[in-house]
């Protein structure tokens, strides 16, 4: 009768008899982890066909995932680490686009055709075409609500391209007044990211390059967060158009070849809509060469726009919107523009640090060019106060610029706690020079050139306030510190402006009305 065969293992057959085990239970563990990520509404690309190396195109299987994520009711679509060549990838409601830590989403170039075509407008001329058109980019939604993208990988814009020269022949935008429009849809990427009338946005995390025009536009959004995202780009870094109840947080942008962080609205969704209730907070905005923030060399590239900017476009005007905590480096410092017969109003700004800057520290304008259907109201600015800034500025063209209209005067402005040190270098015959009214003119300083005063000039204001600066210059500078234009009620608390010998450092023109100067030493 044979025996029952029994196991007797010994110590080397019990280890490599565990260790089987554990094999095997960990094989089933990654299978019920794969399931489990589509049980729990993630769902990765790779499982709908991306290849993740950087040649084939990959955009089709991303939109296959993010479709069957809308089909149980949205989700997680997950870009594990890899590069994803892709044209333009579609955003829907309740989808979180998740590029993980290692993955790239990189733009394909422009000869593949894999961008959508550019929609169809009838909004008119008045703003740019990359402001008219959204689905000619690379990442894009409309009408949405619940739209995150979030990770720690990257958005390579690659192949998108920052000129808009062809949209602007598209929208008739090159001869806006006499506009001339052709509107053949065209397939030319050059928009990061574009989001247009969406609901409940975060964008957190990521790192985008090479964003073309735009890194992220956002027109007609409401409820949006910006967190924690670093753009280092060739053109603007993000704008913020016609859009309510907005944070834009703990950002990194860097963009040399135009506006850094920039709030406008525009007449793109074919109304006047206003931007409002905006908080912008511990950013850094640069205009560093692109690419050197993210490697770390950060080359200064001359007269780079970067910079922190109401306006330009400012059809539907801005109101109630702060800015703090924020640094501004090798640019050009802060902008508040409205100039398309709008209201910019209930602005704050506080605690700027702005080192290196191009053409000016703090720049308030006013005009009339009115890029608008039917203007009937003059641009109008009220209500706002900046405070507590440091500003180097490498030029002498001015620091502090402050413009109104002469038939609509800015109305409460209070700068305080500025400390500002220009270039210096102005002349005898500089302070002669009497600055051309902005008018219908594009409002940037550069278009008017040096004024007569190297620290502060204000012209076309009432109810100004100005306490607590202080303005010094690197090198000799023969102009006044300060000069003062048509203002109907001037306050002056404790200004210390330093000036050349025989220089007056306040200059006040006969038009200068109801003022009260106390803790100031003016100079004769």
């Amino acid at each position: 009768m044979r025996k029952q065969a029994t196991l007797n293992f010994t110590i080397t057959e019990k280890s490599f008899f565990l260790a089987f085990v554990v094999f095997l239970l960990s094989g089933f563990c990654v299978i019920l982890n794969a399931q489990s990520k589509e049980t729990n509404n993630v769902f990765n690309v790779r499982s709908y066909g991306a290849i993740g190396d950087g040649k084939n195109l990959d955009s089709p299987a991303i939109n296959k995932a993010i479709d069957a994520a809308v089909k149980v009711g949205g989700g997680t679509v997950w870009l594990p680490a890899g590069t994803y060549l892709s044209g333009s990838i579609h955003l829907q409601s309740n989808i979180n686009l998740h590029i993980d830590a290692g993955a790239t989403i990189l733009g394909a170039p422009q000869e593949m055709n894999a961008y959508d075509e550019t929609e169809p407008s009838n909004v008119g001329p008045y703003q740019d075409g990359a402001h008219t058109y959204f689905h000619n980019s690379l990442i894009w939604g409309e009408n949405l609500t619940n739209v995150f993208i979030t990770g720690h990988g990257f958005i390579n814009g690659g192949g998108i391209i920052r000129d808009d020269e062809i949209l602007n022949k598209m929208n008739g935008h090159d001869n806006w007044q006499n506009p001339n429009p052709t509107f053949k849809p065209m397939r030319l990427g050059n928009k990061a990211i574009a989001l247009k009338s969406c609901k409940n946005i975060t964008i957190s995390d990521i790192t985008i390059v090479h964003g073309g025009h735009f890194a992220i536009l956002a027109t007609g959004c409401d409820m949006m967060t910006v967190d924690n995202v670093t753009m280092d780009t060739n053109r603007d870094g993000i704008d913020i158009d016609c859009c309510r109840n907005v944070v834009v947080s703990n950002c990194r942008v860097n963009s040399p070849g135009d506006d850094g962080i920039c709030l406008k609205s525009t007449y793109a969704l074919g109304e006047f809509r206003i931007t409002e209730n905006v908080s912008i907070t511990n950013c850094q905005v640069s205009g560093f060469q692109e690419g050197t923030l993210l490697d770390g060399t950060m080359k200064p590239r001359p007269n780079a726009s970067g910079r922190i900017k109401l306006g330009t476009e400012s059809s539907g005007g801005f109101r109630n919107i702060t800015i703090s905590n924020c640094t501004i480096r090798s640019c050009r410092g802060l902008a508040l523009e409205s100039v398309d017969g709008a209201l910019l109003e209930n602005i704050t700004i506080t605690n700027l640090v702005m080192t290196d800057l191009y053409h000016y520290a703090i720049y308030v304008a006013t005009g009339n060019r009115n890029r608008s259907p039917e203007v009937k109201t003059n641009s109008r600015m009220k209500n706002v106060l900046i405070s507590n800034v440091i500003a180097t500025v490498s030029d002498k063209m001015s620091g502090i610029q402050i413009m109104g209209l002469p038939e609509e005067p800015i109305d409460g402005l209070r700068l305080e706690n500025i400390r500002l040190i220009t270039k210096g270098g102005g002349t005898l015959e500089d302070t002669a020079i009497k600055p051309r009214e902005l008018g219908n003119g594009y409002p940037e300083p550069y278009k008017i050139g040096t004024l007569p005063a190297y620290g502060i000039f204000v012209r076309h204001v009432k109810n100004l306030e100005l306490a607590n600066i202080i303005t010094k210059f690197e090198t000799i500078d023969k102009r006044p510190a300060a000069m003062f234009s048509d203002i109907q009620g001037l306050d002056i608390d404790n200004l210390k402006l330093q000036t050349a010998d025989g220089v007056k450092n306040i200059l006040l023109t006969d038009d200068v009305k109801g003022v009260n100067i106390r803790n100031t030493t003016l100079t004769k």
